[in-house]
């Protein structure tokens, strides 16, 4: 699988470079002779600037859009499968699908379906583990809604956790989406709901593992 590095992890690749390489200076001005500690610092620094780096890898993902299917938006582990009462958007029951996204899965995140974007908000809020039920309702997230080809309205979460505090969501009312489209990136853990039909047919388990734009959610 190929891999780039995501736009917006530029910045922060780039700030802890700065730091890292600020502390080995301090440190070596203070204590400039080297020991077994400074070593295990280095070493450290390192190890860490790797999973920086890795933290934002972008892979490359060809869809071929199916209108009748939902594709997983995210990398991660299926951690909710329920009937719920939504309260933001449809205010009636749904089906719902989340999948949590542990620190070591890619975080970029992927439009589940083609169509237009009828709703995108941003709501402010807590920092639970984004593992919990709760969080879906009362921790900061983004709120879109893609009405596809065949008139069916899906919700989508970009949901952040307790690491998590900062998402970036590209989602535009009004925009036309492509399955499998960018949606944007939640930075260092958190969490993606999906709000669906009660007459969707769901074809993943509890604890199954999916890959985002590739594993099947539910068929509609």
């Amino acid at each position: 699988m190929r891999f780039s590095i995501h736009k917006e992890g530029y910045p922060v690749i780039i700030l802890v470079l700065f730091l890292l390489l600020t502390i080995v200076l301090v440190l070596n001005i203070i204590f400039p002779e080297q020991t077994i500690y400074h070593s295990l610092l280095y070493l450290t620094g390192i190890v860490f600037y790797f999973f920086v780096v890795r933290f934002f890898r972008d892979p490359i993902r060809e869809v071929v859009p199916d209108k009748d299917i939902v594709i997983s938006g995210a990398d991660g582990k299926v951690v909710v499968i329920e009937e719920v009462e939504e309260k933001e958007y449809f205010k009636g029951k749904r089906r719902q699908v989340s999948v949590f996204m542990s620190p070591t899965d890619i975080h970029v995140n992927w439009f589940p379906v083609s169509g237009e974007i009828k709703y995108y908000k941003h709501n402010p809020g807590f920092y639970f583990i984004a593992s919990k039920p709760k969080s879906s309702e009362e921790n900061e997230r983004t709120t879109v809604v893609v009405e596809t080809e065949g008139q069916k309205e899906i919700m989508f979460r970009q949901i952040a956790g307790t690491v998590a505090r900062r998402i970036v969501c590209y989602a535009k009312e009004g925009n036309y989406v492509e399955q499998g489209d960018e949606l944007g990136i939640i930075k260092f853990g958190s969490r993606y709901d999906l709000f669906l039909p009660l007459d969707a047919r769901i074809e993943v388990e509890l604890g199954q593992k999916v890959t985002g734009c590739e594993t099947v959610i539910a068929r509609l």
